[in-house]
């Protein structure tokens, strides 16, 4: 309950986060299996018009520009943003993934940890997916649900409006703004959103992005401001691994920093992880052939997970050993995606062996009651 109150504030402060932009690149697949089943809806209203809040007489306008300009999106960096008004206004965003377009956006308040999709095309840039409470790292491009908004959209000029599905009037108020922030002076695009209580006021910079968000409500307001820029840095993710120790019946937990860059393929930076000793007294959970074929969480909470066959051939296990792999296994893809029920196969077909056979759908459950954290000194 308390994360859902936190994640409820983030999201109205944050309010029309769209991140720093967009950069064509190359992504693999992610999940081979996945069954992301949402579905498209129709765009937000567009019209436009001119604004009863344009300031100014003349200003420069930008009709030679494209929103791309305003979005020049790095992999690989992260954005920190410090806020005022509000403890859940300070965040930071980093693009988890890119490709053709769109970008899959993680935005992190140190209480919640929100998802958000973005798609540039035909001179809209437009958020078509969000998820709230999102702490692992899975390739969503591909979905799509109820929450698409329109963020910013061509022309970049004065007067630009346009109108969102739940009423709000979102207008290019300016294009000349100066804005200062401790990561440079900008001039900036001002884009108001209003309604009949509050409004909003985003501000982009050329090459770089969002680089300031006014939340104000009555006599309340709330600032973001982008305090710095982190280039060449990885998503650091600190990841249980569960491992066996025949010896004394438990499995004992290693947390070990993940480190993932952007377009990184979850799973194979889990199973490179995995493959790495810890002692000689806890046994290696994945040989070295042995490969993630897939890795997704579905939409019915179980996580989903296909090992080639090199998982079962090369274990050299007994039954009790065999058992305490497998449950290695389920513990530690279980508690990433934070799920109960695992569905592990082999090459797309569920798990059998001389002592273990399991039926088509039957899933198995994470059960942490005889583990052993282990310490650094370990």
């Amino acid at each position: 309950m308390k994360k859902m109150i936190v994640f409820f504030a983030f999201v109205i402060l944050i309010g029309n986060l769209a991140g720093c932009g967009i950069q064509i690149g190359n992504n693999n697949a992610e999940n081979n299996n996945s069954k992301n089943n949402s579905t498209a809806n129709n765009n937000d209203k567009n019209n436009n018009g001119t604004s009863d809040n344009n300031k100014g007489d003349k200003e420069p306008t930008t009709n030679s520009e494209t929103i791309n300009d305003y979005y020049p999106m790095k992999k690989n960096t992260r954005y920190i943003y410090e806020g005022t008004g509000n403890e859940f206004a300070s965040y930071d965003v980093y693009n988890d993934y890119i490709l053709e377009g769109k970008v899959q956006q993680r935005i992190d308040n140190g209480g919640t940890v929100l998802v958000n999709i973005l798609e540039l095309k035909d001179g809209k840039l437009t958020k078509v997916f969000s998820r709230g409470e999102t702490y692992y790292r899975e390739n969503l491009l591909k979905a799509n649900n109820d929450e698409k908004e329109v963020i910013l959209m061509t022309p970049l000029t004065k007067g630009t409006t346009w109108t969102l599905k739940d009423g709000r009037v979102r207008t290019i108020t300016n294009t000349a703004v100066d804005i200062t922030t401790p990561t440079g002076n900008y001039k900036a695009i001002e884009v108001t959103t209003k309604n009949t209580k509050d409004k909003t006021i985003d501000y982009y910079a050329k090459n770089v992005g969002l680089v300031k968000s006014i939340f104000v409500s009555g006599g309340t307001e709330i600032s973001s401001t982008l305090t710095k820029i982190e280039d060449n840095v990885p998503l650091v993710q600190n990841i249980n691994f569960f491992y066996p120790n025949i010896d004394d019946g438990k499995l004992y937990i290693k947390s070990k920093q993940s480190k993932l860059y952007t377009n990184d393929i979850t799973r194979k930076v889990l199973a490179q992880a995995y493959k790495e000793p810890i002692n000689n007294q806890l046994g290696v959970v994945f040989s070295k052939n042995t490969e993630i074929n897939s890795l997704y969480l579905n939409q019915d909470g179980i996580v989903y997970i296909d090992l080639n066959q090199a998982f079962r051939d090369e274990m050299s296990a007994g039954a009790a050993y065999e058992e305490m792999l497998l449950q290695s296994v389920v513990n530690t893809v279980g508690q990433y995606y934070q799920t109960a029920k695992v569905y592990l196969t082999i090459d797309n077909k569920p798990y059998e062996s001389g002592h273990i056979s399991m039926k088509k759908g039957e899933y198995f459950k994470v059960q942490t009651q005889n583990t052993i954290e282990m310490k650094d000194s370990h």
